[in-house]
This record gives structure tokens, C-alpha cells and sequence, in this order.
């Protein structure tokens, strides 16, 4: 099977450091065989097999980026995830489960999770993903950025910065990026699929539910207490204007 992607450019942490990655699952040969697929692409990786290990590296190594198994033996990925968005509101959480069901999903997603594969999968699946998941976070060196700006919603693209009023709003790595791309595209109304093609990068299983779930993430922190900025254009998609 191929397992690498090194046609594509190389990923580097702002710094010029291998990106890192957490990789936490209790079954050893499937973490040894994702472990050596991740260091073949340059990245530092550490892994972790049950929850309290997973947390305790975490904050040890700092990683970029974490997959996570929502089955581990002391207690669940969710579980897992809260404590490390506790600690690290910034890593990018790419879960790898067994679950298929769109109640699991969802569950991920709610708890903080950016993106879902389930098994069986493809090691090119994988490295697709967290490199989609690595470059909205700003890992990735990519060309200059710039401020984006609708009314008094302030978005700097290379600080990675977003403020409404002068004050700091706190994104998730998915967050910035969906915001980035409605801000992108100011008064201009944009469709569910729109927004799961550019912000995820895949059909997500075709569950415009998460479409909806991220907005009223937006909302909560980019609306609330102030005049909306983020509009929903019923059935059809959402709009971001003063």
C-alpha cells in the first residue's frame, strides 16, 4: 500500500521544526505501523496507548497535531479530548474509531474533535486529513496573509489573531478556518456543501449537521452580546455582514 505523500510539499511548524504529532491508540501494531507512515513524512511523532498517558504526553510534547482513538482502555477519546482542549485550545484532534454511526460523529465533533476517520482506512486517508487539518492551523509555511476585515470583526492571517470590538476572540484550528472563509467572501451568501468542501475538505458523510454545528460555535463566541454578524439565508446557506 502506498502510504506517503512526499509529492507534496513538506509541512514545518512556524518555527522551521518538524511538525508533531500525538498518535493515541491501545492497539500497538496499528500505532507502531501510523507512527512510522507519520515519521516517514519528516514529523516528530509520540505515542500514547490508554488516556492518562495520552494527557500526561501531551503536555510534555506539545503536539501540532493528535489522532486519538475514541476506544482506549481507562477511559474514552472524548474524554481525552476535553482535557487536552482544556490545556491546548489550539491542537488539531483528528479522530480514529471503529464507530461509524452519524450519533458518534456528531459526539466528536460536539466535544471538540476537527475531523473523523473511521476504520477500516487508508494510511493516505490519514496523512490526507491531518495535513488538511495542519495547514488550517498554520503549521504549514504558506504565502503572506493578510488582515480581513467586515465591520468591527479583525481577522490578522498571519498571527492568526481574530478580535471583534479590539477584543481577542479564542478559535479552534476548524473555527479560524471556517470564519476565514466566510470573511473571505463578505456578504456573499454560501451553501452547506460550500463550506464542507472548503473547510473540511471532504463530504464529512454528507452531514450538513455539522455545517450547522460550527455556526453556532462562530456565534457563541464572534455574536454574542453584539449585533449578529453571521446571517442564516434559509435553505440555502449563511451570509457574514455588519
Amino acid at each position: 500500500m502506498r502510504a506517503t505523500s512526499h509529492d507534496l510539499p513538506e509541512l514545518l511548524r512556524p518555527d522551521g521544526t518538524p511538525v508533531r504529532v500525538l498518535v493515541v491508540d491501545d492497539e500497538p501494531d496499528l500505532a507502531e505501523v501510523l507512527s512510522a507512515v507519520l515519521r516517514y513524512e519528516g514529523w516528530e511523532v509520540r505515542t500514547a496507548a490508554d488516556g492518562t498517558a495520552a494527557v500526561a504526553t501531551a503536555r510534555e510534547f506539545q503536539p501540532d497535531a493528535v489522532v486519538l482513538d475514541v476506544m482506549l482502555p481507562d477511559f474514552d477519546g472524548l474524554k481525552v479530548l476535553r482535557r487536552l482542549r482544556a490545556e491546548s485550545p489550539h491542537v488539531c484532534v483528528l479522530f480514529l474509531t471503529a464507530r461509524d454511526a452519524v450519533e458518534d460523529r456528531i459526539a466528536g465533533i460536539t466535544a471538540g474533535g476537527d475531523d473523523y476517520v473511521t476504520k477500516p482506512f487508508s494510511l493516505e486517508e490519514v496523512l490526507a486529513r491531518l495535513r488538511g487539518l495542519l495547514r488550517r492551523a498554520g503549521v504549514a509555511r504558506s504565502a503572506e496573509g493578510h488582515r480581513l476585515v467586515v465591520g468591527d470583526l479583525v481577522m490578522d492571517e498571519d498571527a492568526r489573531e481574530v478580535t471583534r470590538g479590539g477584543e481577542l476572540v479564542e478559535l479552534t484550528p476548524t473555527e479560524f478556518e471556517l470564519l476565514r472563509f466566510l470573511m473571505r467572501n463578505p456578504r456573499r451568501v454560501v451553501s452547506k456543501a460550500q463550506i464542507l468542501d472548503r473547510v473540511w475538505s471532504y463530504d464529512f458523510g454528507g452531514q450538513a449537521h455539522v455545517v450547522e454545528l460550527y455556526i453556532s460555535y462562530l456565534r457563541k463566541k464572534i455574536d454574542a452580546g453584539r449585533p449578529p454578524l453571521i446571517h442564516t439565508v434559509r435553505g440555502v446557506g449563511y451570509v457574514l455582514r455588519p
